[in-house]
């Protein structure tokens, strides 16, 4: 192995000094050393020739390298915290069998004895997956946002036919109903900037929502920009598998229509056109029921006020949430 030079140290979307999360987290001393850590560790769990290790980006007790070999641009993904080892598997595992069936993710590398996701000692756990060439979403692209949501629904119909289900039920727990959920928020602190009215509205759509039961599966859970490659008008991979749940389909829709424009650091909404083009790209693979159809506007609605901070609000959100809300409350 070559030995490789100091990568660039990041964070993702907190604002520590990156080189002391690499110490303090992940035990490295340097950028230098972490960076023969990934070359070592992937030469002898992959078979890889690591050329270079260019950037590490942190998150949490997570990191990702960015790595050059022979055969490709590779992405190393590990954690130091073992009590989420047996869920990365089981994540991981999930992600190989959506790549085998042409969905658009990013499919682990198998190591050279076959495993996706290796336990490298007792304290850290990682994956290898290849580069994919693409852009973040633009959600002012309406091309790329139908194709997104036609993603969305073929990855929904995949899911819905995982064989493997049980492996992920043991850490995930069972969808509460979604009238129960809006009910309880309405009912806890973290409506308190609601006013009057707009309780009253909610209230009020709360008890006409449908009553009809919903179908729960596997979903993704953070379907948005920061998770979505595009290439062109196509959608090139969708990323970050780490916030799956079962949970309603038409849940995650509505709450991906209006988080789709969230990246890293730039937590803004979009407008009523992007729900709509999200919706029409989804439907366009996986046309909604009649009961899903009847919560769709009431879950968008509700996730816009869920999303209003409690203080200042540069990008918008509280206005974006009344404009919906006095459409809805006519």
């Amino acid at each position: 192995m070559t030995r490789v030079t100091a990568p660039l140290l990041e964070m993702l979307w907190e604002t520590d000094d990156p080189a002391e999360v690499v110490a303090a987290r992940f035990g490295f001393s340097d950028a230098a050393a972490v960076g023969e850590w990934v070359a070592a560790t992937v030469g002898d769990h992959w078979g890889l020739d690591v050329e270079s290790v260019t950037r590490v980006v942190m998150s949490g007790h997570n990191a990702l390298a960015w790595i050059s070999a022979p055969s490709g641009s590779f992405l190393a993904k590990w954690s130091v915290l073992p009590p989420k080892f047996p869920r990365l598997a089981a994540l991981t595992q999930l992600t190989a069998w959506l790549g085998e069936r042409g969905l658009p993710v990013s499919a682990p590398v198998p190591s050279v004895d076959g495993r996706v996701q290796m336990q490298i000692d007792d304290g850290t756990s990682m994956s290898l997956q290849h580069q994919i060439s693409g852009s973040l979403l633009d959600v002012s692209d309406r091309e790329q946002v139908i194709a997104a949501g036609a993603a969305l629904a073929r990855l929904h119909r995949a899911l819905a036919r995982y064989p493997d289900t049980e492996d992920m039920g043991a850490f995930a727990d069972p969808p509460k109903p979604l009238a129960t959920r809006i009910s309880g928020w309405l009912e806890s602190d973290r409506s308190g900037l609601l006013t009057p009215s707009a309780r009253e509205t909610l209230i009020r759509l709360v008890d006409n929502s449908p009553t009809e039961p919903l179908s729960a599966q596997l979903v993704h859970g953070d379907f948005r920009a920061a998770n979505i490659l595009c290439a062109g008008h196509d959608i090139a991979a969708v990323l970050d598998f780490e916030e799956a749940r079962f949970d309603f389909p038409i849940m995650e829709l509505a709450q991906s229509a209006v988080m789709l424009g969230t990246r890293f650091r730039d937590w803004g909404p979009v407008s009523p056109h992007v729900h709509a083009w999200l919706l029409e790209g989804y439907a366009s693979e996986r046309p909604l029921t009649s009961t899903e159809a009847d919560w769709w506007n009431l879950l968008v609605l509700w996730f816009s006020l869920v999303l209003v901070p409690p203080g200042e609000d540069p990008t918008g959100w509280g206005p974006a949430a009344n404009d919906l809300l006095v459409r809805m409350a006519v």
